[in-house]
């Protein structure tokens, strides 16, 4: 359950954790899972359940075509219910590991480098 759809909070493997995203990909993964550690939070992830199959089709309809395999996407938490992204990435909580502050294209990946310099709204 969650206050609003900023600040979602649900059990993660057992653990009640805020959620920070959901249907990430293994290298997403990787890289919240590097700076949230970094940052002194303990990060759960846990794989998120594949869709289910589609029905056999009833007699005298054609069978379904055959798709391939939905890769795993991965749902990533802290276990501090209290961690907003929005208020960490702009309330500047979030660090690099070269000590700059972590800026919204940073954490979207859009740029390798945070440049916390220039104002995110001159962009």
């Amino acid at each position: 359950m969650a206050i609003n759809k900023n600040h979602p909070f649900e059990e993660i493997d057992g653990i009640k954790c805020a959620v920070v995203e959901t249907g990430v990909s293994e290298a997403r993964k990787n890289f919240l899972k590097d700076l949230l550690e970094f940052n002194r939070y303990q990060v759960v992830v846990a794989a998120e359940a594949a869709k289910a199959p589609a029905a056999a089709p009833a007699e005298g309809e054609a069978p379904a075509v055959v798709t391939e395999p939905t890769p795993t996407t991965y749902k990533v938490g802290v276990t501090d219910v209290t961690f907003n992204t929005v208020n960490a990435i702009f309330g500047r909580l979030l660090r690099t590991r070269d000590g700059r502050v972590v800026t919204m294209a940073y954490w979207q990946q859009q740029e390798s480098v945070s440049r916390d310099d220039v104002p995110y709204f001159s962009r």
